[in-house]
């Protein structure tokens, strides 16, 4: 697991799951926390996402990446869909550091491109085979889905902003918090 910020340069931030502004209504992890891990490959993968939008004046805003399986256990308590949830009893590659919800956005104006529907929406809406919405917003989420799938991420079907790498029963399902991670990554 590493820190993403330091591979992934210029990547913003804005963990919903620190903050109210989520499906739980509540903080799930410290408020105090800006930044997130992936696997190495993962991390290394983004990054070349993130330079081919750079070059189109676009970059990349994060959501969400590594969880702590705790957290996927509360998410199951509320929300008991895997079309929207990850199972516990299967762990999530949330918890593997191999998933990351993002979005799209501007550079020049900090903006995130139009998706149609907001992060963490459980409607049809979000879903990629929905497409009555307005062109822009079917060419943006293609965007995002074409770029993110040829470095090697697959999309999840009901949610836009919801990609992960492959092979997660590899990775061992983790529990640690931010600043454990956090602090064995200065280790490594």
């Amino acid at each position: 697991m590493v820190l993403l910020h330091q591979f992934v340069p210029g990547l913003q931030y804005e963990l919903r799951y620190a903050t109210t502004h989520n499906f739980m209504h509540r903080l799930m992890y410290p408020q105090q926390v800006n930044y997130s891990f992936l696997r190495l490959p993962v991390a290394r993968a983004l990054d070349s996402v993130q330079q081919v939008l750079a070059k189109q004046g676009l970059g990349l805003k994060v959501f969400d990446a590594y969880r702590p399986y705790a957290v996927t256990v509360n998410f199951w308590e509320l929300v008991k869909d895997e079309r929207y949830v990850a199972n516990p009893a299967k762990g999530s590659g949330h918890n593997r550091g191999l998933a990351v919800d993002l979005t799209i956005i501007n550079l020049s104006s900090g903006e995130a491109l139009n998706m149609g529907t907001d992060f963490d929406n459980f409607s049809d809406t979000a879903h990629h085979s929905f497409k009555h919405l307005p062109e822009e917003v079917l060419r943006n989420r293609n965007l995002l889905k074409t770029t993110m799938e040829r470095y090697g991420f697959k999309a999840l079907e009901t949610e836009w902003w919801h990609y992960s790498f492959p092979n997660t029963r590899q990775y061992d399902v983790l529990n640690l918090s931010f600043s454990e991670l956090k602090k064995l990554s200065r280790k490594n």
